[in-house]
């Protein structure tokens, strides 16, 4: 739990409402239809689904700054570490509160076919790959002022329920940190045809892991 300065006086936020909150604003963003275009030009199908994490991210922040003021008016993204000049993603709180890294995890392309990268995205073991598990290493390693977390949001595929990919971080990312209770919301109904239900995820992230237990 953190507690955050809201207007006059202090707001107590936990992990699992912004969970709730970023998936509200998640599934009104979509509902407006964005459509993604690629450097080369390329079109794709309408729905936050197509578009990069990066993007998604920040029409999420924009809807949470708009729609709750009170709470997410210090939200930012891609802000740098203390004394670091690597960023996390998501920073909630003037000083800090709350330091979120988020990762997408798109298990087929914006036609339908297998995308072999999101396996790779949120399991690699190697911090170059910048994967769910290494930016757990990150929270853990560089974030002392604030709490700390790591959201997932994904999209289900066929045979492939992104609930199942959340195991397979879970128990790989023990390794690397001490991990809180998963959060989720799932949203379903989403307007792209490949990309209409999934989920968000996401973990406090309580310590490094160490031969002694948390560090």
């Amino acid at each position: 739990m953190a507690v955050l300065a809201a207007g006059q006086g202090l707001a107590v936020l936990e992990l699992a409402t912004f969970v709730q909150d970023f998936t509200g604003a998640l599934k009104i963003v979509d509902s407006r239809r964005p459509e993604c275009i690629s450097r080369s030009g390329r079109v794709y199908l309408p729905g936050i689904g197509p578009h990069s994490e990066d993007r998604a991210v920040d029409l999420i922040v924009n809807e949470l700054k708009q729609g709750s003021p009170s709470c997410y008016a210090s939200l930012r993204c891609r802000v740098p570490y203390p004394k670091s000049r690597q960023t996390c993603d998501l920073v909630l709180g003037e000083p800090a509160v709350w330091r979120i890294e988020v990762k997408m995890a798109r298990l087929v392309g914006d036609n339908g076919k297998p995308d072999d990268t999101a396996i790779k995205d949120v399991l690699s073991p190697f911090d170059v790959d910048r994967s769910a598990v290494a930016d757990v290493a990150k929270l853990a390693a560089n974030s002392v002022d604030a709490s700390n977390a790591i959201l997932i949001y994904g999209f289900d595929a066929l045979g492939k329920p992104v609930d199942q990919l959340m195991e397979a971080f879970e128990a790989v990312a023990a390794r690397r940190a001490l991990l809180g209770p998963r959060h989720t919301a799932r949203f379903s109904g989403l307007v792209h045809p490949a990309h209409r239900d999934g989920g968000v995820f996401a973990w406090e992230v309580l310590g490094r892991v160490t031969a002694k237990g948390k560090d």
